[in-house]
């Protein structure tokens, strides 16, 4: 099955077979505790049906309490996390994952990053998802060139990657490569952290679909056809984050905010890797 099929506009059908709603919540950079429960919770409250999360982000207990408490059941949530590469078995750190969130499988499990290259983790991946660890598997900051290794070992193709993606980081040659490879991208910070919603492009485009500009950015990317992962600790926020279902930007809009880019719209998954 063709990631390109989508069950409506809030859904797309990974490779695999399996659904990933197209909006989710990330977790990053907010702390275990009271306000990643309270934006867990939020979101699920405010229809949200996809929660990110990482082992690296230290928050997984608190967001399989914010699930427990949303009263959402579990089987309509897709809960996505990631490996921290700089362990050494993905089978024995998802198991702890699963501890911590207090679920029995997570729907995503990603390698967060390809520290000590590309390819040795993935048949831990691979085990994981046989165990029934996870539904599906995937990879974070990887590149064109880590895609294709990874792929020229794998008995189970990754179905995801996710990468930094918004009008200012459009990178164009690495969408055009995973949808070639039938991998769906799914775009993490695509308010670049706040940093992008001050553009005066993106304002402009604002005012005139009579939205906020978190919400362009955000419609941006699902009409580029990539998965969208928000993140905010605020409820107005999260509420906003989420009507973008509604109204869509014109050709002459998308256009106007591609030329934002400043990725020179690489098969890059980052400019300067951190690990």
């Amino acid at each position: 099955m063709s990631l390109t099929q989508q069950t409506d506009d809030r859904t797309l059908v990974l490779a695999d077979g399996n659904a990933i709603p197209r909006l989710g919540l990330g977790v990053w950079q907010i702390p275990d505790g009271p306000s990643c429960v309270d934006a867990v919770r939020w979101a699920l409250e405010l229809g949200y049906r996809h929660i990110d999360t990482a082992q690296a982000y230290g928050n997984e207990e608190s967001v399989g309490r914010g699930l427990r408490e949303s009263g959402v059941p579990r089987d309509e949530v897709f809960i996505t996390t990631k490996f921290f590469p700089r362990r050494k078995d993905p089978v024995a750190q998802i198991e702890r994952s699963l501890q911590r969130l207090g679920v029995e499988r997570v729907d995503l499990y990603i390698i967060h990053w390809p520290q000590d290259g590309p390819t040795w983790a993935w048949p831990g991946m691979e085990r994981a998802r046989e165990l029934g660890h996870t539904r599906s598997i995937g990879v974070s900051n990887f590149s064109r060139s880590d895609l294709e290794e990874v792929i020229a070992v794998a008995t189970s193709r990754p179905v995801v990657d996710q990468v930094q993606f918004s009008p200012f980081e459009y990178r164009r040659a690495l969408l055009d490569v995973a949808k070639r490879l039938d991998i769906a991208i799914e775009a993490y910070s695509p308010l670049g952290t706040g940093r992008h919603l001050g553009n005066a492009t993106v304002a402009n485009i604002a005012a005139e679909v009579a939205r906020t500009p978190a919400q362009v950015l955000l419609r941006w990317g699902l009409q580029r056809g990539t998965v969208v992962i928000p993140k905010s600790t605020h409820r107005e926020r999260i509420a906003e984050n989420a009507a973008v279902f509604d109204f869509t930007l014109t050709v002459e809009q998308m256009a106007r905010l591609d030329a934002l880019d400043r990725s020179g719209g690489t098969k890059r998954a980052l400019e300067r890797p951190w690990w």
